[in-house]
């Protein structure tokens, strides 16, 4: 003869003494919100241009801009203001470097020449 294992099913329903009796529909219609009781979702803020976006905008200006005007309006150290610059000339922008009594001066020369990379198709 061989002993079964015995069950933990004592007849007691399981869960919470709250839950105790009531069906699956009764539990489900609490849980449920009414949609007059919805907050609407609010839409995201709008979203100010991006540190390249200023930094191009600043170079576009007819007196161009100075590593100090670049450092001040991004926030950035001066080597990662150099190291973007050095992007947008890898990005296609002709930048033109003048040094003058204030120190050097960077101006966008004319637009970006539109060039799809082959890695990028």
């Amino acid at each position: 003869m061989t002993k079964r294992k015995a069950t933990r099913n004592t007849g007691v329903p399981s869960g919470p003494p709250s839950a105790r009796g009531r069906t699956a529909t009764d539990r489900a219609a609490e849980v449920t919100v009414e949609p007059s009781q919805a907050t609407p979702a609010e839409p995201a803020p709008a979203r100010g241009p991006t540190k390249q976006a200023v930094i191009i905008g600043l170079l576009q200006r007819p007196a161009g801009a100075t590593l100090a005007d670049l450092v001040a309006a991004t926030g950035w150290l001066p080597h990662t203001t150099r190291a973007a610059l050095t992007r947008l000339r890898q990005a296609g922008h002709v930048l033109d470097k003048t040094t003058g009594e204030s120190g050097a001066v960077y101006r966008i020369a004319k637009p970006a020449r539109v060039v799809r990379s082959r890695k990028a198709a």
